[in-house]
Protein backbone atom coordinates (compact mmCIF):
# COMPACT_ATOMS: atom_id res chain seq x y z
CA UNK A 1 0.00 0.00 0.00
CA UNK A 2 1.91 3.42 -0.95
CA UNK A 3 -0.28 5.78 1.40
CA UNK A 4 -1.10 5.78 5.24
CA UNK A 5 -5.16 5.84 5.99
CA UNK A 6 -6.21 6.26 9.45
CA UNK A 7 -9.61 7.04 10.91
CA UNK A 8 -9.11 7.20 14.68
CA UNK A 9 -11.96 9.16 16.73
CA UNK A 10 -11.07 10.39 20.31
CA UNK A 11 -13.00 12.25 23.20
CA UNK A 12 -10.59 14.48 24.95
CA UNK A 13 -12.14 16.19 28.61
CA UNK A 14 -10.38 18.41 30.62
CA UNK A 15 -11.29 21.53 33.14
CA UNK A 16 -10.39 24.76 33.80
CA UNK A 17 -7.88 25.47 36.69
CA UNK A 18 -9.57 24.73 40.01
CA UNK A 19 -12.57 23.71 38.21
CA UNK A 20 -13.36 27.22 38.04
CA UNK A 21 -17.05 28.12 36.33
CA UNK A 22 -14.91 30.48 33.31
CA UNK A 23 -16.64 29.09 30.59
CA UNK A 24 -20.10 31.43 30.31
CA UNK A 25 -22.73 31.13 27.45
CA UNK A 26 -21.75 34.14 26.13
CA UNK A 27 -17.83 33.00 25.68
CA UNK A 28 -18.44 29.39 25.09
CA UNK A 29 -19.32 28.85 21.77
CA UNK A 30 -16.88 31.14 20.04
CA UNK A 31 -14.18 29.27 22.39
CA UNK A 32 -15.67 25.93 20.66
CA UNK A 33 -15.42 27.95 16.97
CA UNK A 34 -11.91 29.11 17.96
CA UNK A 35 -10.90 25.29 19.41
CA UNK A 36 -12.20 23.90 16.07
CA UNK A 37 -10.01 25.64 14.14
CA UNK A 38 -6.98 24.88 16.14
CA UNK A 39 -7.89 21.44 15.42
CA UNK A 40 -7.94 21.46 11.72
CA UNK A 41 -4.37 22.97 11.71
CA UNK A 42 -3.45 20.28 13.22
CA UNK A 43 -5.27 17.74 10.95
CA UNK A 44 -7.54 16.71 13.58
CA UNK A 45 -11.27 17.87 12.65
CA UNK A 46 -13.50 18.22 15.09
CA UNK A 47 -16.78 16.53 14.93
CA UNK A 48 -18.32 17.96 18.23
CA UNK A 49 -16.78 20.27 21.06
CA UNK A 50 -18.97 21.07 23.92
CA UNK A 51 -19.13 20.93 27.62
CA UNK A 52 -20.29 23.31 30.71
CA UNK A 53 -18.87 25.99 32.76
CA UNK A 54 -15.93 24.30 33.99
CA UNK A 55 -14.99 21.58 31.43
CA UNK A 56 -14.68 21.05 27.73
CA UNK A 57 -15.39 17.61 25.53
CA UNK A 58 -13.73 17.54 22.49
CA UNK A 59 -14.77 14.86 19.57
CA UNK A 60 -12.05 14.71 16.87
CA UNK A 61 -10.09 12.87 14.16
CA UNK A 62 -7.11 12.06 15.58
CA UNK A 63 -4.02 13.26 12.60
CA UNK A 64 -1.68 10.73 11.85
CA UNK A 65 0.79 13.28 11.77
CA UNK A 66 0.57 14.27 15.68
CA UNK A 67 0.43 12.92 18.70
CA UNK A 68 -2.65 13.08 21.53
CA UNK A 69 -0.64 14.90 23.65
CA UNK A 70 0.60 17.42 21.04
CA UNK A 71 -3.07 18.19 20.04
CA UNK A 72 -4.13 18.74 23.55
CA UNK A 73 -1.03 20.75 24.75
CA UNK A 74 -1.89 23.58 21.21
CA UNK A 75 -5.40 23.15 22.36
CA UNK A 76 -4.77 24.30 25.40
CA UNK A 77 -2.08 27.06 24.95
CA UNK A 78 -3.43 28.62 22.10
CA UNK A 79 -7.38 28.38 23.57
CA UNK A 80 -5.91 29.70 27.00
CA UNK A 81 -4.53 32.62 25.20
CA UNK A 82 -7.41 33.19 22.88
CA UNK A 83 -10.06 33.48 26.12
CA UNK A 84 -7.26 36.40 28.07
CA UNK A 85 -7.07 38.37 24.79
CA UNK A 86 -11.63 38.24 25.54
CA UNK A 87 -10.72 40.24 28.69
CA UNK A 88 -10.43 36.64 30.96
CA UNK A 89 -7.39 36.89 32.53
CA UNK A 90 -7.39 34.41 35.00
CA UNK A 91 -7.85 32.07 32.52
CA UNK A 92 -6.29 28.38 32.85
CA UNK A 93 -6.92 25.50 31.70
CA UNK A 94 -5.92 22.27 34.54
CA UNK A 95 -2.70 20.60 33.97
CA UNK A 96 -4.39 16.78 33.25
CA UNK A 97 -6.65 15.89 30.35
CA UNK A 98 -8.54 12.67 29.72
CA UNK A 99 -8.83 11.09 26.10
CA UNK A 100 -10.25 8.43 25.23
CA UNK A 101 -10.70 6.38 21.84
CA UNK A 102 -14.86 6.07 20.26
CA UNK A 103 -15.24 3.44 17.90
CA UNK A 104 -17.42 3.87 14.55
CA UNK A 105 -20.23 2.13 15.79
CA UNK A 106 -20.34 5.05 19.35
CA UNK A 107 -20.06 7.82 17.39
CA UNK A 108 -23.60 8.97 17.48
CA UNK A 109 -23.49 8.09 21.33
CA UNK A 110 -20.57 9.82 22.22
CA UNK A 111 -21.90 12.85 19.77
CA UNK A 112 -25.10 12.84 21.81
CA UNK A 113 -23.80 12.73 25.20
CA UNK A 114 -21.38 15.66 24.43
CA UNK A 115 -24.59 17.70 23.04
CA UNK A 116 -26.35 16.63 26.17
CA UNK A 117 -23.93 17.75 28.67
CA UNK A 118 -25.83 20.75 30.19
CA UNK A 119 -29.01 19.01 30.80
CA UNK A 120 -27.07 16.21 32.35
CA UNK A 121 -25.35 18.62 34.84
CA UNK A 122 -28.25 20.53 35.44
CA UNK A 123 -30.30 17.39 36.33
CA UNK A 124 -27.29 16.25 38.09
CA UNK A 125 -27.02 19.22 40.34
CA UNK A 126 -30.41 19.89 40.77
CA UNK A 127 -31.26 18.75 44.53
CA UNK A 128 -34.83 20.63 44.28
CA UNK A 129 -36.22 17.71 42.33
Amino acid sequence: MTQSLSEIFIHIVFSTKNRDPLLSKDIKYELYSYIAQILKTLNSPSVIIGGVENHIHILCRLSKNFTISKIVKDIKRNSSKWMKTKGILDFYWQNGYSVFSVSSSNLNKTINYILNQEQDHEKQYNFAN
